[in-house]
């Protein structure tokens, strides 16, 4: 297969999720990295281009100048990532979508509802497809839970707990220099979600991914611990959803000694389902009134929900890496079928798009709103 041309913007030196993204589009080789607007100066994206190895005629110092040039190009790229601060998304992806280039997206989908809905426009108006890099629904076990409960297993859901706790910004790391830091708890950047944007859509998106439901409301208490910190850094939401199961969802990243706690628990009439990121070749199942059985990745009662994305037998550590490879490896088979003349509807699968990230905005929304008036119930 001939390998999909592809641009960045964003994700220079200094960046982390550039390079996660870059490894993810080389590991099952479908992508080809050839051009990028990779900073917000010419001089740094040219300095970090050079390091990439990129040809310096395709090193450009925004992403205008980018989309234009590439759709010109008869070997232009026909799909970009675009890996910058939330409040870039929107112009990003509108400038290669009215080109016909693919996008594929870090989340959340944009910093504000009002750029979201205009990104659903500019989906809308594309031929293009638009990919939403809700990495953990890459992961093999999560899609075996989600076959597991599609097919009746735990019975009627009834409860859903997601949580995902870190302890980075327990100091105020944001006035040290720590970019990361500083771009995710400035609302000009980052939007009105700090924790619930950054990674509680991570655990909304897993649990309505995994369990089939819908949210309906929520009641969301929201703080800021940091001294002086804009934005929320610990949630604690109550949800609804349809068909009366009940959730609560718990994100954090002032929470010392977590690191990465991304966990789901599903419980229904007939069992139940736990997974956790920091384990995640482990799937614990357990039928209501029987011992609790683990399932292993590529081992005994693995389905092919999950033996279909997993690459290496059982026992040998597959992770995030891989999940995020999931997602570009379904990516690039997306865009090699609409190239062959499919339609872009029925070509994404289970892939994250811009219905996912319109959730995912309608979630911080509603969390905001709710907070705001003291925890009260809001529709989603």
């Amino acid at each position: 297969m001939t390998r999909i041309r592809l641009g960045m913007v964003g994700g220079g030196n200094d960046a982390f999720i550039g390079g996660v993204h870059r490894i993810a589009s080389r590991i099952d080789g479908h992508f080809d990295l050839v051009a990028g607007a990779l900073s917000s100066t010419p001089e740094k994206a040219r300095a970090s281009a050079e390091t990439l190895g990129l040809d310096p005629s395709r090193s450009y110092g925004s992403f205008e100048e980018m989309a234009e040039a590439e759709a010109a190009r008869e070997d232009g790229i026909e799909a970009v990532s675009i890996v910058t601060p939330n409040h870039v998304h929107f112009p990003a992806a509108q400038a290669f979508l009215s080109r016909g280039i693919h996008v594929i997206c870090d989340k959340p989908l944009t910093a504000t509802f009002e750029d979201a809905e205009a990104m659903e426009k500019a989906v809308a108006e594309s031929q293009a497809l638009f990919i939403l890099t809700h990495n953990y629904t890459g992961y093999p076990m999560i899609r075996q839970a989600r076959q597991m409960v599609a097919e009746g297993a735990l019975g009627k859901i009834r409860l859903v707990q997601a949580e995902y706790p870190q302890d980075w910004l327990t100091d105020a790391v944001e006035t040290e220099g720590v970019k990361q830091a500083e771009w995710r708890t400035d609302p000009e950047r980052s939007g009105a979600g700090g924790s619930i944007g950054d990674i509680g859509t991570h655990a909304y998106n897993l649990a309505c991914f995994v369990s089939g439901l819908t949210g309906e409301e929520l009641a969301a208490d929201l703080q800021s611990f940091g001294a002086g910190r804009k934005l929320d850094d610990n949630a604690h939401i109550l949800l609804r959803y349809e068909g009366g199961a009940r959730g609560m969802l718990w994100c954090s990243q002032v929470a010392p000694g977590n690191e990465n706690g991304l966990r789901l628990r599903i419980y229904g009439e007939k069992g139940g389902l736990e997974w956790a990121q920091e384990d995640p070749n482990y799937l614990w199942f357990t039928p209501h009134g029987e011992p609790t059985r683990r399932l292993t990745r590529n081992g005994p009662g693995a389905i092919e929900a999950s033996t279909s994305v997993s690459r290496i037998p059982a026992g040998h550590p597959e992770g995030y890496l891989e999940g995020f490879a999931t997602i570009y490896t379904e990516a690039a088979e997306a865009i090699r079928a609409v190239q062959g003349g499919q339609s872009r509807e029925a070509v994404m699968g289970v892939l994250p798009g811009i219905g996912a990230g319109l959730d995912g905005m309608a979630f911080i929304r509603a969390c905001v709103a709710s907070a705001g008036d003291n925890a009260a119930w809001t529709k989603l």
